[in-house]
């Protein structure tokens, strides 16, 4: 993944998004010598958000699966949250 500070990005940032869109590029930006954002494809976007996805629904199942013998009592629950 090649570099850019985020003053020379903003110089070339129409050249760095075609870099991405159509290279299949990742353009990482920085700031004081540490990355801080990127520029990707919407392909790697939509594959991060698919992974993002996954892991949610991952442990969502597991919170099911931990409380499906017994459910919890309002009054548990209340007390818990503070209510």
């Amino acid at each position: 993944m090649a570099d850019f500070t985020i003053s020379k990005a903003r110089e070339q940032l129409a050249d760095l998004v075609n870099r991405a869109a159509y290279g299949k590029e990742r353009v990482g930006l920085t700031r004081h010598g540490r990355r801080v954002a990127a520029i990707v494809s919407i392909e790697d976007l939509a594959l991060l958000e698919r992974l993002e996805d996954r892991i949610d629904l991952d442990a969502a199942r597991a919170a099911l699966a931990e409380n499906e013998d017994e459910p919890e009592a309002w009054e548990d629950v209340r007390q818990a949250l503070d209510l």
